[in-house]
C-alpha cells in the first residue's frame, strides 16, 4: 500500500488526475554543504542566541560530532541580536561586532558553515564576511530593502515565512531575490499565527513552497512557540517538536532547523521550545530513517 502513496520525488501538483513531480535546485552553503534535490536533510542547529563563546563551542562541537557520526551535513546557527524580543529587558545578544567574532571562532574550530539572523540592510555586507548563510527573520520576510541587500552579498539566504503569510505568498519574496540576482534561496516554514499566543503548522505549506523550485527548511522549534505566552516573554511546547519534525520529514523537506541547548531551562531565549542537546542523537537517528524512506523510495 505504501508504494501507492509515495512518489519518487517530493513535491507534487495534480494534472489530469496524475501526480506530476518536481525537483528543487541544490543550494550550496559554504565549501562542503549543499541543500536540495533528493539529498539527505541538512541540519541547521544551535542555541537561539549567542549566550557565550563557551556555550557556542560546546553546542557546535557536540552537534558536529553527532552529525559526522550519522552522516548528516550540518550548519551551526546562533543569533548575535534578538531584535524582536517581547520585553525591552530581555537579553538580546552580544551585538554585531562581538557576535561575528564568536561565529568566526566556531568556524575556525570545527570547519563548519555558520548562519545568523540579519535585521537591517546595512548589516548584510558585514555579516556576509563571516556567515556562509544569511537568515531573514519571519517578521522581516517582506522587507524589500533587506532582501535586496542580502541578495547583493552573493551568499545563500534562508528566508523564514512570516507567521502572517500564506505559503503561496512567498512567491513575491522569491521574485525579489531572483530579480536581485541571487537564486541561493531557502524557504523556511516556522508556523502560522493561530489566534492569540499560538502557532500552528499547515503541513501543506511545505509542499506549496517547494513548488517554487527551491529547497524548503522546516523550523521545528519556532513552530511550537507561544508568542508572548509568558506575558513578557515567549513560551512554547517542546513536547510537540519531535512529532512535528517526524511529520515534516515524512512529507519531504530539505533541511531541519532546530534550536538546541544543553539546559533549555536556563537558556536566555526560547528555552521552552528548544531541544535538549543530550536527546539530539536519538532524535536524529529516527529522522534519518524517515528521510531515507521518503527520498530513497
Amino acid at each position: 500500500m505504501i508504494g501507492n502513496l509515495l512518489e519518487e520525488k517530493l513535491c507534487f501538483e495534480s494534472k489530469g488526475g496524475k501526480m506530476i513531480v518536481q525537483d528543487t535546485k541544490v543550494v550550496k552553503v559554504g565549501e562542503n554543504v549543499s541543500i536540495g534535490g533528493k539529498k539527505r536533510f541538512t541540519l541547521i542547529a544551535g542555541p537561539c542566541v549567542m549566550e557565550s563563546q563557551e556555550l557556542m563551542l560546546e553546542v557546535a562541537g557536540e552537534i558536529n560530532k553527532i552529525c559526522k557520526k550519522l552522516g548528516i551535513e550540518y550548519i551551526f546557527k546562533a543569533s548575535f541580536d534578538k531584535a524582536n524580543r517581547s520585553s525591552i529587558h530581555s537579553y538580546r545578544g552580544p551585538g554585531l561586532e562581538e557576535g561575528l567574532k564568536m561565529l568566526q571562532k566556531v568556524k575556525d574550530t570545527y570547519g563548519i558553515p555558520v548562519v545568523t539572523d540579519i535585521h537591517e540592510p546595512w548589516q548584510c555586507e558585514k555579516v556576509a564576511e563571516v556567515a556562509d548563510l544569511l537568515q531573514i527573520p519571519a517578521f522581516l520576510c517582506r522587507q524589500t530593502d533587506l532582501l535586496i541587500a542580502a541578495a547583493a552579498t552573493g551568499k545563500p539566504v534562508n528566508i523564514k515565512k512570516g507567521q502572517f503569510l500564506a505559503p503561496w505568498d512567498m512567491k513575491n519574496v522569491v521574485v525579489k531575490m531572483e530579480e536581485s540576482g541571487n537564486e541561493g534561496i531557502l524557504l523556511c516554514e516556522r508556523g502560522s499565527t493561530f489566534g492569540y499566543n499560538n502557532m500552528v503548522v499547515d503541513m501543506r505549506s511545505l509542499l506549496e513552497m517547494r513548488k517554487f523550485g527551491y529547497p524548503v527548511v522546516f523550523d521545528v522549534t519556532h513552530a511550537v512557540q507561544k508568542p508572548g505566552g509568558l506575558g513578557n516573554a515567549t513560551s512554547g511546547d517542546r513536547e510537540y517538536v519531535y512529532p512535528l519534525m517526524r511529520a515534516g520529514l515524512a512529507i519531504g523537506v530539505d533541511a531541519i532547523f532546530a534550536e538546541v541547548h544543553p539546559n533549555p531551562e536556563v537558556a536566555k531565549s526560547d528555552g521552552p521550545n528548544m531541544l535538549y542537546l543530550k536527546d539530539l542523537e536519538e532524535i536524529l537517528k529516527v529522522a534519518i530513517q524517515i528521510d531515507d524512506l521518503v527520498k530513497n523510495y
